[in-house]
């Protein structure tokens, strides 16, 4: 009885928000509402291409451009030099799998640089990656797990060109790296986070990890939410087959964290959360 009673309460509740004669079948529920983009299949063509050129090409990029930035790395430690060849290789890699990027809401307020700032990004797909270093159009640097470091190219670079890397399970031995990260904010580098700590194995939105707004609030940075629409579909985890595809990068305005403290790390993350929600949601720009 009381599964029945918990089944027949959206119901009533999807009933009470239609217009009043308006049939049942015209207000879909959340699972029926189109995805920012029209789904498009992708056969055994699309898994070819993606596995006999585009991997090889992102690879070949990956060991060319990783060993000429980690032996740039050993004249120039603040990683300008490293920044600017991972822009190089992320261009590469989104010229090579045929996706363009749509930006909206990037104007000049949310890229002065002059002030301190924290870029809150979604993060569904390696390649999310390179879209960032492609559309961001200043120097920035990265919060990442220790577990990185243990991909070949990938870990050297980080490790190497000023990045932050936070160990999750031994937060006390991340201590340098967030000190070194809240002078380098405060000086106007801005840094990039991926508050849902890590890729997102269904493609949804997951609980924002409030530490991860720790070095914004110290600072009194600004945090501005940045959702990457469709990345999961173009590649989602444990498979290399990528699914050439319009993606969507949606910048939303900056929250302030003037005058907050640590105890407030709460209620920061649920405005970026709702930020973040709001853009990914919203109907697809043309």
């Amino acid at each position: 009885m009381n599964k029945i009673a918990t089944t027949a309460e959206p119901e009533k509740e999807r009933a009470e928000l239609r217009p009043a004669g308006e049939p049942e079948a015209a207000v879909p529920t959340w699972s029926e509402r189109p995805a920012a983009h029209p789904v498009k299949r992708h056969g055994w063509l699309s898994r070819l291409r993606s596995y006999f050129i585009l991997d090889p090409l992102i690879w070949a990029y990956t060991l060319i451009l990783g060993t000429l930035s980690l032996t740039c790395s050993l004249f120039d430690r603040n990683g300008r030099i490293q920044h600017n060849f991972a822009r190089l290789w992320s261009w590469l890699v989104m010229k090579t799998i045929l996706s363009p990027v749509k930006v909206t809401g990037m104007d000049k307020d949310k890229i002065d640089t002059s002030k301190p700032r924290v870029y809150a990004v979604t993060h569904a797909s390696a390649l999310d990656i390179p879209i960032l270093y492609v559309y961001l159009p200043f120097q920035f640097r990265i919060i990442f797990k220790s577990e990185l470091l243990a991909y070949p190219f990938v870990g050297w670079h980080l490790t190497r060109s000023g990045q932050v890397c936070i160990n999750q399970q031994n937060p006390a031995a991340s201590i340098g790296a967030i000190k070194s990260a809240l002078r380098s904010l405060r000086s106007g580098m801005p840094l990039v986070i991926f508050p849902e700590g890590g890729r997102r194995r269904d493609g949804k939105i997951q609980p924002l990890l409030p530490g991860a707004f720790f070095l914004a609030i110290k600072a009194q940075a600004d945090i501005v939410p940045i959702a990457l629409v469709d990345t999961f579909d173009l590649l989602p985890m444990n498979t290399y087959h990528i699914k050439c595809q319009p993606l969507e990068m949606r910048v939303g305005e900056p929250i302030s964290t003037a005058g907050l403290t640590v105890r407030d790390t709460d209620e920061v993350s649920a405005k970026v959360k709702s930020a973040i929600e709001a853009l990914h949601s919203a109907q697809r720009t043309t």
